[in-house]
């Protein structure tokens, strides 16, 4: 597993306070000190900022399973999105390189290809195994952050996917992992059904009738490459004439639901991820 970082910083929301015990940075800041006495592979650097703090740790699922313990244990926060840790070698700005191995039916094997190479990626072995399509490439460590639900989605769940170490290399440019963007929320108060079905042909939501949401929270996927403020407090219209069989048609899709893990590689680059014993959510660093 590859060194990555993340930002650590107060939950600035606002709903900050409202579902943790520990919220201040001089909190946040102690409880971190205290598991790099215990978790060694673990770093924490100041920033100039007095409520933020850097994170070194070995991957995305170390650094996980930290912030997991500190919701568990009532604290509050947010992170920024994951980043592999880069090296300077002869004066050389390099970063890590990782082979990784995909196993999937070849049906699906150009899909599992193209997704591959929109990160950097080489393809080098491309041959049956049984009834499945071996794939192996060379790809950079920061394009794998996010590939592998992108690849389930792709492939149906039917993708088995590996990738180990295998050096650091001269960096390769800038990777665009993120091909959809956000749905914000321009208002703040309880969603209502009638807003949500409204505008389900503009993309996924991550939210449900009735969640609380507030200005600047990414609420949804926009199905196309920009981000859109949506309004998805309004409710209907209410008059006294009513209209034979429109309520009944209202067919909601079940939200997105996302695992911590899978909400840290999902944020771009202008996100945070808020973190609460009760709540994970997205939101625009800006908002």
């Amino acid at each position: 597993m590859i060194d990555s970082e993340l930002e650590f910083s107060i939950n600035n929301s606002p709903f900050f306070g409202k579902e943790g015990k520990h919220v201040t940075s001089q909190k946040i800041r102690e409880r971190l000190q205290l598991e790099t006495e215990k978790n060694l592979a673990l770093k924490v650097e100041d920033t100039d900022a007095a409520d933020q703090f850097i994170v070194h740790g070995r991957g995305i699922l170390h650094l996980g399973i930290l912030i997991e313990t500190m919701r568990r244990e009532g604290y509050e926060l947010q992170v920024g999105k994951p980043q592999v840790i880069e090296k300077v070698i002869d004066g050389v700005n390099c970063e890590p390189y990782e082979t990784l191995v995909i196993d999937v039916p070849e049906d699906f094997s150009g899909k599992a290809i193209e997704l591959v190479t929109q990160r950097k990626g080489d393809l080098l072995v491309m041959e049956p195994k049984g009834d499945l399509q071996h794939l192996e490439f060379d790809i950079p460590s920061r394009g794998l952050i996010g590939l592998r639900n992108n690849m389930l989605t792709a492939t149906s769940g039917q993708a088995i996917m590996t990738h180990r170490f295998r050096e650091f290399m001269p960096f390769k440019g800038e990777i665009t992992s993120k091909v959809k963007g956000a749905l914000i929320s321009m208002e703040q108060g309880p969603a209502t059904g009638f807003a949500i079905n409204r505008l389900q042909d503009r993309g996924r939501f991550f939210v449900a009738p009735a969640d609380v949401i507030y200005k600047g929270q990414v609420v949804g996927e926009h199905s196309r490459d920009n981000d859109l403020e949506v309004n998805l407090v309004k409710g209907k219209q209410l008059t006294n004439m009513r209209k034979s069989g429109s309520d009944d048609a209202m067919k909601i899709a079940p939200k997105v639901l996302f695992s911590l893990e899978e909400s840290m590689e999902y944020i771009s680059e202008d996100e945070y991820l808020e973190v609460t014993p009760e709540s994970l959510r997205m939101r625009k660093i800006n908002s």
